[in-house]
């Protein structure tokens, strides 16, 4: 018969392992309803011990948000080949993974957790919220955006974090159509600032050259052919 000899882990290695353990709890609970003593054990290791790495849950949270945040803005980057509309797409299909992955977290994180209206709290969602802006840009081939092309991809952005939350809050609507309502309601948005702005218009247009007849792009103009009036 062995006995099981529990390894001593570095100081770097017991964090990361801690962070682990901790998205882990938050992805499926409010950070409000985790309390140190459940992470300690889940990590197998005493209360004290926790804190010999952290100072409390506050910065024990806002080390998880660190890796979530990154891990969040990783899913907005995508290959810049193919089709805008196929692109967005895939990019919404990871999003609402990450969504669908850490539903009380993400909720939390948004809505207001115990580590919201910290300064590095909202530093990283806003850094998450300009890492997508800065891909979006860069799909659409653009360096220097103007103030409408800036309005229109920043509002985005916050309808597609407004959506996810809405979704979480019961599953009501398919995740899968509002992924492709996102890609749509970005042409939208990109379609109602282009007929007010000639950059813009020149933009899209450029942009739908390159659409194919069974994209996302080409199935709005077909949904919103559909409900015009003969």
């Amino acid at each position: 018969m062995t006995t099981g000899v529990r390894r001593r882990m570095g100081v770097e290695e017991r964090r990361r392992q801690l962070i682990g353990v901790a998205l882990e709890l938050f992805s499926h609970r409010s950070p409000d309803d985790v309390s140190i003593d459940e992470i300690a054990a889940a990590a197998g290791i005493s209360r004290p011990l926790v804190y010999h790495y952290f100072p409390g849950k506050l910065s024990l949270y806002e080390a998880a948000l660190k890796r979530a945040a990154e891990d969040l803005a990783e899913r907005f980057e995508e290959p810049r080949e193919g089709p805008l509309g196929a692109r967005l797409l895939r990019v919404m299909g990871r999003f609402f993974d990450f969504v669908d992955e850490h539903g009380p977290g993400f909720s939390a994180l948004m809505r207001g957790g115990p580590a919201v209206g910290s300064s590095a709290t909202n530093a990283l969602i806003d850094s998450v919220r300009q890492a997508a802006y800065v891909q979006i840009l860069a799909h659409l081939g653009i360096v220097t955006p103007s103030p409408r092309l800036e309005l229109v991809v920043r509002s985005w952005i916050s309808l597609a974090e407004s959506t996810a939350l809405i979704w979480l809050d019961g599953r009501r609507i398919p995740r899968g159509e509002l992924e492709r309502q996102l890609v749509h309601d970005f042409a939208a948005l990109a379609a109602v600032s282009a007929a007010y702005d000639s950059e813009m218009a020149a933009l899209l247009r450029r942009l739908l050259s390159g659409e194919p007849a069974d994209g996302p792009f080409a199935e709005l103009i077909g949904r919103l052919s559909a409900l015009a009036p003969v």
